[in-house]
């Protein structure tokens, strides 16, 4: 008794009988395509290469030239394009802050604000233990001090 199951991995990978005649037409029309347009992008890659080596050849002169204008005209831009975004980013960061300030302090609770809670809890019984033990330290030195 012959099965004709097949595992999954067999199936999927067979072509059907469509698929393996195709006609010979259709195939060189798919490979004169891929060759065509394949070759159109090497020469646009190659004469974007070339006008490039030609571009810097004509402008290298010029960089020399005016380097010593260019140089420090480029430092200060980018000092002052940086100094913009860090005023930008420091002042989105302010707004941000004061604003959950402002929500935490009107009650609307913030996201975070248990853990403020939490935290100024915790330094609030760590100052007080300090306390007692700072009085109890100076208490217990003065009966020392009397003896």
């Amino acid at each position: 008794m012959e099965s004709n199951y097949q595992p999954p991995h067999q199936y999927y990978n067979q072509q059907s009988p469509q698929q393996q005649q195709q006609p010979r037409t259709t195939q060189i029309a798919k490979v004169a395509t891929a060759v065509t347009g394949g070759g159109s992008l090497l020469i646009l890659s190659g004469l974007i290469l070339a006008g490039t080596i030609i571009g810097l050849t004509i402008v290298t002169p010029l960089f020399v030239i005016f380097s010593p204008v260019l140089v420090p005209a480029m430092i200060t831009a980018a000092l002052l394009s940086l100094g913009f975004l860090a005023a930008g980013g420091f002042g989105v960061a302010a707004i941000t802050m004061l604003t959950w300030l402002y929500r935490y302090v009107t009650g609307k609770h913030p996201p975070g604000a248990d853990q403020l809670d939490t935290a100024r809890h915790k330094l609030l019984n760590r100052a007080r233990e300090i306390k007692d033990y700072g009085q109890q330290q100076i208490s217990g030195g003065a009966s020392y001090a009397s003896s």
